[in-house]
């Protein structure tokens, strides 16, 4: 039965294509899991020639297809050409990342006079801490989608049930991610969520890697970069911020007026030193509702993507820990800082850290991240 509704549903949404062809959206199958679950893909276009893939399994986007100022239709994400590559995915390429995104130091945190235990994953600087989630986190787990048309648009919803005690996290929590196309050039990806039970820190985060070029293979250090933020917040060695909010002002870490960003990003600075590079989180202009977080350029193919949330900061993490093992899309095999991460949230660490905003849904609440990706050329 599921499989005809599925059917029915595909071609409902074929014809509607064939009718409406300025903004279709097609269900099909991805492939199975090992445990013979079936994964479903959708693909959504607009009428400017922009099509974006997503996948059920970790509410992945799996390519945007983007033209260039010649014309030219390139995929501007790095990640994989079928599910087996994903399945393979430790770069969290095109991830919705949670429950809570970034870094949680040593792997524990306390609320409400309990302390919460979680897998330590991630040891930059040889000192522990929770990354994105931990060992699976919900880009390694399967959402369930469907297909949603909102505000003249096509998109797809997938929704997770994070049960109490996953990963270690309090609280059964119900998230809702949901990817719109429009006609607008916009990408807009959107997560809802609830918890019951208990009391948890939540920092739902959307980790595409971009590369506005024609070539995959090529380094994100020529693209230009401008970053709507004052303040940036310095890390200890494990890449944990000490919770200083430092001026950018007359360092490699100001970004407010457009950067080249491969300027500065080797000159002698403690920070960039822990962090391999640029894997730091901004502290945004604060503004109500969304506000300009960041914009993307790259001069040569004439793409621009700007950035718009609600989310207090923005890590940008600018590729440093790809070293050319990774065999991605068509067989390419991805070079370190090929590609960079604009990611928006709240501040890392903010379970361990009183004076960040505060990280904790409490039941009864509700969650809200938007994140609205605007194309240029």
């Amino acid at each position: 039965m599921k499989s005809l509704l599925l059917l029915l549903l595909s071609c409902s949404l074929h014809a509607s294509a064939i009718t409406a062809p300025t903004n279709a959206l097609l269900e099909t199958s991805f492939g199975t899991l090992p445990d013979g679950r079936d994964v479903a893909l959708y693909t959504l276009t607009n009428k400017n020639g922009m099509t974006a893939k997503v996948t059920e399994y970790g509410a992945i986007l799996v390519s945007l297809e983007v033209p260039s100022k010649e014309g030219k239709v390139a995929d501007v994400t790095h990640g994989y050409d079928d599910l087996k590559g994903w399945l393979t995915n430790t770069s969290y390429f095109g991830a919705t990342v949670g429950r809570y995104g970034n870094r949680i130091a040593h792997g524990k945190f306390s609320l409400n006079d309990e302390v919460h235990t979680l897998a330590t994953n991630n040891d930059p600087g040889g000192i522990p801490c929770s990354l994105h989630g931990g060992l699976k986190g919900f880009d390694k787990v399967l959402w369930t989608g469907t297909p949603v048309h909102e505000d003249g648009s096509n998109g797809v919803s997938l929704t997770y049930v994070s049960k109490d005690g996953e990963e270690g996290f309090p609280g059964t929590l119900t998230t809702t991610v949901t990817y719109l196309l429009t006609d607008e050039n916009e990408l807009i990806w959107k997560a809802k969520a609830t918890v019951t039970g208990k009391a948890t820190p939540i920092n739902i985060v959307h980790h595409s890697y971009w590369n506005l070029s024609n070539d995959s293979m090529t380094s994100i250090n020529d693209h230009v970069l401008t970053i709507d933020a004052d303040h940036f917040l310095p890390t200890n060695p494990g890449l944990i911020p000490t919770g200083e909010l430092a001026p950018v002002k007359n360092t490699p870490f100001d970004f407010r007026k457009p950067t080249a960003i491969g300027d500065r990003v080797g000159v002698k600075n403690e920070a960039l030193k822990f962090g391999g590079g640029y894997d730091h989180c901004w502290s945004l202009t604060n503004k109500e509702g969304l506000r300009h977080a960041a914009t993307l350029e790259d001069p040569k193919t004439g793409r621009s993507m700007k950035i718009h949330t609600d989310q207090p900061a923005i890590q940008f993490y600018g590729g440093n820990f790809l070293d050319g093992t990774v065999v991605g899309k068509n067989g390419d095999v991805y070079p370190y800082r090929s590609a960079l991460c604009l990611e928006t949230q709240v501040f890392p660490d903010s379970p361990n850290q009183p004076s960040f905003p505060s990280c904790v849904l409490k039941p009864g609440e509700t969650y809200h991240h938007t994140m609205v990706h605007t194309f240029h050329w």
